[in-house]
């Protein structure tokens, strides 16, 4: 690529008008001479200017010439150091930056110069004044914040508090380990792509199991419930199983609100929740494990019973003498009879162990069929209602895998018998104590015991996607309950029951014991809680309310089409007008070719460095995780998108998202300054530049000049992506190709 310095316009047109104004003085002066002669006079003068025309344009020429020095001369010492220092006194009015304005130019321009460093250094004052008693002010929030941030970094269990959008907003140090303990791709980059401030909770978790939870914990707020929560188990994609904990948060104003009945549903206003998870993958695999120790037990145990009441059968031949088979016959009735009772106690705590793996909660079963009638409209396009509800009944279940078997048998039964009319039905199960009978009823084609069996055994599918693997059989087992087909021929309709657990009258949630505590501290001050409008275009949000990727790539040389290759990538993310230090992704790669000794000198990377390291093809899809759903930010940006374009065939990633470049945004706002360098911005704006020419170093100053750019941007009326993208094409360093 090659670059060479644009000709100023200003020169051109100062040039043209000079000359212009010379040409129009001389032409009337000819002009006037012209009709002051008489006609010899004119010949004579005709005759002696026609054999000297070569030579008055020559003179012209020179006029041009001298005309170029003049108006350039006029413009380094006049107009260009007045358009710096403008441009320059911008940066020092809205950005922290300190330094003096260097006095070039006319005597005049050197003085506004003076005059605007004794301003600046007033300012300076002034600011230092202002944070000074900021910084007095905040003392005691501040102190807070650390409590806070001491608490979080002590706590064992992970907690990730999120907006209603499902963007992180704070997490712990135990979160992050556990989340890259999550990641597939672990060994790159720290595996840094699940979890950080801003991103989507949803790339963990399903979206829909989050929603009806939110849901469920709504409902118990708008009954008046002072401190709801709910707790689920999912899997996630890497085959691990999560316990997770929802509590709510509360919108500033809900929490501002009285304790009055008629305001219950204001109160219920939520602003995000908080997640606090367990991985119990292992504790459930050892359980699984015990239980199937415990189940051989018991079914050895129970052959041995068999054998002894075939012993007892024997036992009762007529040739044994009466008091021997008395005797006999007591001691090995004992034995069945407190053996029996050992195996009955050992299966009811495995029954037990199993049950508090999979956390039940209480929920009114109005809400689990008004819940059910919904999604099975929703998802399958049947009509669906209710045939007979008991109100009063509260039922002790997991209801996301429950709302999952109704929906699935609703849809089975729409795919494959043309059923378009489903009715729910919950009443006590008068010959099962402490259960209810909830029914899907229907009417319709009659159903064989075999296509019942193959249903209740087939993994799940509820709207086209698999329910983590899970059947109905599994879902029913874990309620301790009971599934089964029936048929009402009177009625001519057929129906399935399901068995679930009703909830202990002590443990059901009541109103009138909870009070809203006044000792909840306000310990969080995040903005990301204001949400935005999910339709509004990425082009149309204010450049504050984005979130970015600044990255940059060391590589092999400078010619990705003849081969060179990316030797490392670093990253930093902002969020909210915030760069995040900690949340950094950093990879050397394995270029699989040799490292120019002349490049060496200049990123300091030895080819021993990346022998062991990931190829190019691992590395990417981690860094396109990394920066999804965010901006990218690159100082001359088209370079490094060259080396990732290169890569989308063989990586099968397109990082189709906006970028700006800072070296554009530079020249946008500062078209005046000499260079648009790395170096040359970050020493006009004041940023330390640290680390130069590693992939992680270029990355931080470039996010350091990319927040000081944002004010002076929105100075000059640009505060869309739309409007900056639209302000960087328009420079004349997009026009140039690699």
């Amino acid at each position: 690529m090659s670059r060479r310095r644009p000709v100023d316009r200003r020169w051109l047109a100062g040039v043209a008008a000079l000359c212009a104004g010379v040409a129009l003085w001389l032409v009337l002066v000819a002009v006037v001479l012209w009709a002051a002669l008489d006609t010899a006079q004119r010949a004579e003068v005709a005759s002696m200017l026609g054999p000297r025309a070569p030579l008055l344009v020559l003179m012209g020429l020179v006029l041009v010439a001298a005309a170029g020095v003049t108006v350039r001369a006029l413009l380094a010492h006049f107009v260009a150091p007045a358009a710096q220092l403008v441009e320059q006194g911008r940066v020092l009015a809205s950005t922290e930056v300190e330094r003096e304005l260097p006095a070039r130019g006319s005597a005049e321009i050197r003085a506004l110069a003076h005059l605007i460093n004794h301003l600046v250094a007033q300012l300076t004052l002034l600011r230092r004044d202002m944070d000074t008693r900021v910084r007095e002010a905040s003392r005691d929030i501040e102190q807070e914040k650390s409590r806070l941030a001491a608490l979080m970094s002590e706590l064992t269990q992970s907690v990730v508090v999120c907006n209603l959008d499902g963007r992180v907003l704070l997490y712990n140090q135990r979160a992050r380990q556990q989340f890259q303990a999550l990641s597939h791709t672990s060994g790159v980059g720290g595996g840094a792509e699940l979890l950080g401030l801003g991103r989507s909770i949803y790339t963990v978790f399903d979206r829909k199991l989050v929603a009806h939870a939110l849901e469920n914990i709504q409902q118990r707020m708008l009954r008046g419930i002072g401190q709801p929560s709910t707790q689920f188990v999912t899997t996630t994609a890497t085959g691990q199983l999560l316990r997770v904990q929802m509590a709510p948060v509360r919108s500033a104003q809900a929490m501002s609100l009285p304790d009055t009945a008629e305001l219950v549903a204001d109160r219920a206003e939520l602003s995000g929740f908080v997640l606090m998870l367990d991985n119990i993958t292992r504790d459930y695999e050892q359980a699984s494990h015990r239980d199937h120790a415990l189940h051989a037990l018991t079914e050895g145990s129970r052959s041995a019973l068999a054998n002894m009441q075939a012993a007892l059968d024997v036992l009762d031949h007529p040739d044994l003498e009466t008091s021997a088979r008395e005797r006999f016959l007591g001691v090995i009735r004992e034995e069945t009879r407190a053996l029996s009772q050992r195996i009955a106690v050992l299966d009811a705590e495995a029954s037990r162990g199993f049950k508090a793996r999979w956390p039940l909660e209480d929920m009114l079963g109005t809400d689990l069929l008004n819940a059910a009638m919904r999604r099975i409209e929703t998802v399958t396009g049947m009509s669906a209602t209710t045939l007979e509800v008991d109100a009063s009944l509260w039922l002790r279940v997991e209801s996301f895998s429950l709302l999952q078997v109704l929906v699935y048998l609703a849809g089975r039964l729409s795919d494959e018998f043309g059923v378009r009319f489903v009715e729910l039905r919950l009443t006590p199960a008068p010959a099962a104590s402490g259960r209810a009978q909830l029914d899907l009823i229907w009417s319709g084609q009659a159903m064989s015991t075999e296509t019942v069996m193959s249903w209740e055994l087939d993994p799940m599918k509820v709207g086209g996607a698999d329910a983590a693997g899970l059947t109905v059989r599994d879902v029913v087992e874990r309620h301790g309950g009971a599934f089964w087909f029936e048929r009402e021929r009177t009625r001519h309709h057929a129906f399935f029951r399901l068995l679930v657990p009703l909830a202990d009258p002590q443990d059901r949630s009541d109103a009138t014991l909870y009070l809203r505590g006044e000792s909840r501290p306000e310990y969080y001050d995040f903005d990301l809680f204001r949400t935005t409008e999910q339709t509004r275009s990425l082009d149309d949000r204010p450049l504050s309310d984005l979130a970015y990727t600044v990255f940059d790539t060391e590589t092999t040389g400078l010619d990705p089409a003849q081969g060179d290759e990316i030797i490392q990538i670093g990253a930093a993310r902002i969020v909210n007008g915030k760069l995040l230090r900690h949340e950094c992704f950093e990879q050397l790669v394995n270029p699989r070719r040799a490292i120019p000794a002349a490049s060496i000198p200049i990123h300091g990377i030895q080819p021993s460095m990346v022998a062991d390291q990931p190829a190019i093809a691992e590395v990417l899809p981690a860094f396109w995780a990394f920066a999804q759903d965010t901006v990218l930010v690159a100082h001359n940006a088209a370079f490094d998108m060259r080396f990732l374009q290169l890569k989308e065939k063989q990586t099968g990633v397109v990082f189709d998202q906006p970028v700006l470049d800072t070296l554009l945004l530079s020249a946008v706002l500062h078209p005046n300054q000499d260079s648009h360098r790395l170096e040359a911005i970050a020493e006009r704006l004041d940023v330390p530049v640290i680390g130069r020419h590693t992939a992680m170093g270029d990355a931080m100053v470039t996010a350091e000049i990319f927040l000081k750019l944002l004010p002076q941007l929105a100075e000059r009326g640009i505060h869309t992506l739309g409007q900056a993208r639209e302000a960087s094409q328009r420079t004349y360093y997009a026009r140039l190709k690699y």
